[in-house]
């Protein structure tokens, strides 16, 4: 197998009698390894892994010194996979610090505790399955392999002395005067040659042979790949072919070698898709790498090293000169063009990658503008005039990188583009009308004695003001969209999966894990369709109703947190199998913009649009009738997003022997920096906690409070998803809390047991504090209440809890809940604090 950057791989798994093998033996062995691998391969020098999990430290010094002593390659690192049991593993990592020295090994030894560990330097991919890999190894088919190349060779260079001879023979046999003697000469001759030309086509025989024996994984099956090692073979193979074959073959092996280039040209060929996202000519430029890399490891160095062949044999006057010269010329022609056209598809998908990027980067700016537009402001003739003026800018950008002028040619690359675009121009529209001077006369009133603006009823004011029905408008109106895309995903998508006609393209991972791909989105479905969308539209001559129907729908508006929790492992599932042939088609079939991901965000995006679209309500409501069911459904909302992000976090949480889901309601989480200083503990140990912070992530809870260490792991270069590994938890009955630390107003206590213990929490700012020690100080003071009512009289119920009100803060959100967020000010703009 082979390291990141092409270096061998030699593996010493776990054998008892190591110790036992004879020096020589050992010696022999390992020469022979560091043979074969190319020159290229063997320069950048060999990594060796040492397997001895469930050996000793004797063992794994002994097979240190042993291989330091006789390794004849140049090693680059050493991977020690250390005993397993406790006393072996602490006296190996005291040994390799002491005889470090002693190994004369001028390379780092790293010493592993798992094969996890070693999994963070070499891909699985390149590790058998004991090293917990995948790569497949059969040692009796590389014996196999090995010993068959090895007979080839002999083969080749007894067949190439038989040349030699026969053609040194010929140049220094002199021919007879007389015909006996020239008939004699010429049978002879005849003779060895047909026994030479029988000796090569065997040999060609041998040879493709064995080539197809080691290629044979890859003719069985398709989704298979030769091993670099197989690679070596193979090319190991073909250079041998070449060296008796261009000689005597050259002429038919170049028509072999040019059939073979000309499928790589025509490969080349069909790469006219300039791709039209950023991801799209990322791949293409990966694909276009592999079609060129192929050529260079397969034939393209074949072909090479065939005309400087070529180039020997005419120089040394070749009897075949004629023939020789024109296919050596035709063979660098060859590889010439292919090196030029691969190096004009990579300008032309640089170019189109650049383009992408400058979109991308051009469309968020867009999108970022649109957001930061507050509706408020935008809704006096001066306001909107100032947005129409910041739009109009902004779209004099787009000339100035010229982005717009390549629409004709490029139709499909410049899709994305005219997306923001029509969002821009719907923008304008609506900024248009707003900046409209009012035309309405202006008709005096005079006043009346009894009138008096003192006596008005707070109740009898209505929101009816241009922008609560501008807001009711767009409520109902983007519900009715909304409602229309999600058919459209369940329609489009969802029930194609059932479609025989398109059963061959759906992935498997995707045809068995459809409810994770989609979660409850048919159950959200149902809801706004049947239920939810009817009831907004009866608010359009009652917008005072508007709070009343979030309310009486605040127990289905719980559905949105069980899909929040799934969000996550349909985002995985998604970037597993999202760039299949079947969501290609359903999209097509759809004539979607965008693809199937995008809409799976419509219900996060949704239920944050509600947040914003009440937010919006309450500001031109205030003080009329419905404004106290507006703010609690308000609080409604926000508690839904509240509940969803934390029970994503709750989710992710390992470790924990109990339930978390029995803890009740999660009532804050967040991340902390945590000092533990403990009375019985060794007064070193308690200096050292003094000064050195660890990083914790804190669940809070009315019973319980759990102290986890949060873990981020990379998905294949996307979002990084968060998981907590359980640490502690205290309980909350028995807990006191020092609400200000000397020193640090982010800093609070929490101890029990007489101070036995204290944990010193500190906060990221002085309000994340404050908000941590008032919930905390609700739950120790609830709890006393209720003792306090239990002990005064047993036989009352205890008062109900005070309520926890919903933080309107987004610091702490999953990261699967918070950029979407932003995406909803397509509709309406947002600020942080909301």
């Amino acid at each position: 197998s082979r390291g990141t950057d092409g270096a061998p791989i030699i593996t010493f798994p776990e054998y008892p009698g190591f110790s036992e093998i004879p020096d020589e033996d050992f010696l022999n062995v390992v020469t022979y390894l560091t043979s074969i691998p190319s020159l290229e391969a063997a320069s950048i020098g060999f990594i060796i892994i040492i397997d001895r999990r469930r050996d000793k430290w004797s063992a794994v010094k002994a097979s240190l010194t042993r291989i330091a002593g006789a390794f004849p390659g140049n090693l680059q690192l050493v991977f020690v996979l250390r005993p397993s049991r406790f006393i072996q593993r602490a006296i190996a990592d005291i040994g390799i610090k002491l005889y470090r020295d002693d190994f004369k090994m001028k390379v780092p030894i790293i010493m592993l505790n798992s094969v996890s560990d070693l999994h963070g330097y070499i891909d699985k991919s390149q590790l058998t399955r004991e090293l917990g890999g995948t790569l497949e190894y059969g040692h009796s088919q590389w014996i196999h392999h090995r010993t068959a190349i090895e007979n080839f060779a002999m083969t080749v260079k007894t067949t190439a002395q038989m040349l030699q001879t026969f053609g040194t023979n010929l140049a220094e046999t002199e021919l007879p005067n007389d015909v006996p003697c020239t008939e004699e000469l010429l049978s002879s001759h005849t003779e060895q040659h047909n026994k030479l030309k029988d000796e090569l086509k065997l040999a060609v025989k041998q040879g493709a042979t064995l080539l197809t024996c080691i290629r044979e994984p890859v003719t069985r099956s398709a989704t298979s790949k030769l091993s670099p090692d197989e690679l070596e073979n193979v090319a190991t193979v073909e250079s041998l072919v070449s060296l008796f074959i261009c000689s005597t073959f050259l002429c038919t092996f170049f028509l072999k070698v040019k059939l073979v280039l000309d499928n790589l040209m025509e490969a080349q060929a069909g790469f006219t898709d300039i791709g039209d996202s950023v991801s799209r000519v990322e791949h293409l430029l990966k694909e276009g790498k592999q079609i060129e890399e192929r050529g260079q490891v397969c034939f393209l160095k074949t072909a090479q090293t065939l005309a400087l062949q070529g180039d020997q044999l005419i120089q040394n006057n070749h009897y075949a000169i004629d023939s020789i010269r024109p296919k050596c010329v035709e063979l660098r022609r060859i590889c010439d063009d292919f090196a030029n056209e691969t190096k004009k598809i990579y300008d032309i998908l640089g170019k189109s990658l650049e383009l992408h990027k400058q979109i991308d980067k051009w469309c968020e700016a867009g999108i970022y503008l649109l957001a930061s537009q507050a509706v408020d402001k935008c809704q006096t003739q001066e306001g909107a005039e100032t947005a129409l003026c910041d739009i109009e800018k902004f779209l004099g950008t787009a000339k100035e990188h010229q982005l717009l002028n390549g629409k004709d040619n490029a139709q499909r690359v410049l899709q994305k583009l005219e997306d923001v675009q029509e969002m821009f121009d719907k923008r304008q529209v609506s900024l248009k009308k707003l900046a409209a001077k009012p035309t309405r006369p202006v008709q005096p009133v005079a006043p009346h004695p009894e009138s008096s603006p003192k006596r008005a009823s707070p109740k009898s004011i209505r929101p009816t003001s241009t922008l609560g029905n501008h807001i009711i408008n767009e409520l109902i109106e983007t519900e009715r969209v909304y409602v229309e895309e999600l058919q459209s995903i369940l329609e489009g998508y969802a029930s194609e999966m059932d479609n025989p006609d398109l059963i061959h393209l759906i992935p498997t991972a995707v045809l068995n894990r459809r409810e994770v791909l989609f979660g409850n989105l048919s159950e959200i479905y149902e809801f706004h369709n049947r239920i939810f969308l009817k009831e907004l539209e009866n608010c359009i001559e009652n917008p005072e109703f508007l709070g009343r129907c979030f309310l009486k729908r605040k127990e289905d508006l719980q559905i949105y947190e069980k899909y929040c929790q799934n969000k996550p492992r349909s985002e995985a599932l998604w970037r597993q199998c999202g760039d299949s042939l079947f969501f290609q088609e359903c999209q097509r079939k759809l004539d979607h913009k965008l693809s199937l991901d995008a809409y799976l965000l419509k219900p996060v995006q949704r239920i944050t649009k509600y947040q914003l679209l009440l937010k919006e309500m309450l500001k031109c409501s205030k003080n009329s009738e419905g404004t106290a069911e507006l703010e609690e459904a308000l609080a409604t909302v926000l508690d839904i997003i509240k509940s969803a992000n934390d029970s994503m976090h709750q989710i992710a949480i390992t470790g924990y022997e109990g339930d978390v889901h029995e803890l009740g309601k999660l009532l804050l989480q967040g991340s902390f920096n945590v000092w533990t200083d403990h009375k019985k503990g060794h007064n070193k140990v308690k200096d050292l906690a003094r000064f050195k912070p660890m990083q914790r992530h804190l669940f809070l809870y009315a019973k319980i409070l759990l102290f986890c260490k949060k873990r981020e792991e990379n998905t294949d270069g996307h979002e990084k998803s968060p998981s907590y590994s359980f640490k502690n938890s205290l309980k909350m009955s028995t807990v006191g809390i020092t609400e200000n630390v000397k020193g640090d107003n982010k800093k609070f206590e929490i101890w029990y047991n007489g101070r036995e213990e204290v944990y010193i929490i500190q906060a990221a700012s002085v309000e994340l504090k404050n908000t941590w020690v008032s919930e905390i100080r609700k739950v120790l003071t609830g709890q006393l209440e209720a003792c306090r009512v239990q002990a005064r009289a047993p036989y009352l119920p205890s008062p109900p809890p005070v309520p926890s009100r919903s933080t309107q803060s987004l610091q702490g959100y999953h990261p699967s809940i918070l950029p979407l967020v932003g995406l909803s000010s397509f509709f309406l703009p947002y600020s942080p604090a909301s």
